[in-house]
């Protein structure tokens, strides 16, 4: 007998979830049996994909589409928590952190508020920004905890967030066509540590990726050479933490040399080169 599990973590990634993946295909490279992948899931739509650590409780990347914006902020959305990580639910969506809630439900398997609390020296930093997404429930949908990592002050509000800025109004003016964008983390062991436990790893080094093919041909140069796909990727720490852009390829390489992913990781397929289309006679 077999039986139905509801919800949207799995270990490969259901179609509805894939629209938000180029080629509706995941980077390849990334296998370990720590990881999840969640259809992030918000007032009853799938609005990104994550894979996410539940060893060390923070996501490897977000997936998402980039959506054109004047990047307002969203206010009063609380932090939300995924209960199909680690507990059986009625539901399949993100879900606000109740008031007064049992930790052992769920923190086995994710970060919780907690854990952030008495972690000066980080703040919150969210992969998939709201300020790439436009609708409400979208940018709501970035408020969740399976979305965040531990993100030195100075990089979280002065350099990351610069640099997201810059993408932002890169992809409003040149990018004609649907942008795919994959934001992760590399670690190296550091911890966030509660109660004399290791409850979050700390990244290294912050990534992003974005590929549009259908972009603006007249592009300046300046610009037109970042398409249509390019990289960039800063230290997660006070010092020597701007960010640097470089190809994407560049960016797989890196990652190679500083992370666990295969030597064949490969971020966007085919390199975020739409194959020529052929005619048949």
């Amino acid at each position: 007998m077999t039986s139905v599990v509801r919800g949207r973590v799995e270990k490969e990634l259901s179609p509805e979830c894939r629209e938000f993946l180029y080629m509706e295909t995941t980077p390849t490279g990334l296998d370990h049996d720590s990881l999840r992948f969640i259809c992030q899931r918000y007032n009853k739509k799938p609005r990104y994909v994550t894979l996410y650590n539940i060893v060390d409780r923070i996501p490897v990347y977000s997936a998402y589409t980039f959506k054109r914006s004047e990047g307002e902020k969203c206010v009063d959305v609380p932090w939300m928590y995924e209960p199909q990580l680690s507990t059986s639910s009625d539901t399949d969506e993100m879900q606000p952190f109740p008031r007064g809630y049992m930790h052992m439900n769920f923190e086995d398997a994710q970060a919780v508020l907690d854990d952030y609390t008495n972690a000066i020296f980080y703040e919150r930093g969210t992969l998939n920004p709201d300020e790439h997404q436009d609708e409400p429930d979208d940018k709501a949908s970035t408020y969740t905890l399976t979305n965040v990592v531990p993100v030195v002050p100075d990089v979280n509000n002065r350099v990351w967030n610069k640099q997201e800025h810059i993408i932002r109004k890169r992809l409003n003016n040149y990018c004609l066509g649907t942008a795919y964008i994959i934001t992760g983390i590399t670690t190296s062991g550091k911890m966030i540590r509660r109660e004399n436990m290791n409850r979050i790893a700390v990244p290294t080094y912050l990534w992003s990726a974005y590929c549009c093919v259908d972009y603006d041909r007249n592009t300046p140069y300046i610009e037109r050479y970042k398409f249509p796909s390019f990289a960039h990727y800063g230290l997660n720490e006070e010092e020597n933490n701007e960010v640097v852009e470089v190809s994407v390829q560049k960016l797989e390489e890196f990652l190679k040399k500083t992370t666990f992913v295969d030597q064949n990781f490969k971020i966007f397929v085919g390199d975020c080169v739409p194959a020529a289309s052929s005619k048949t006679v």
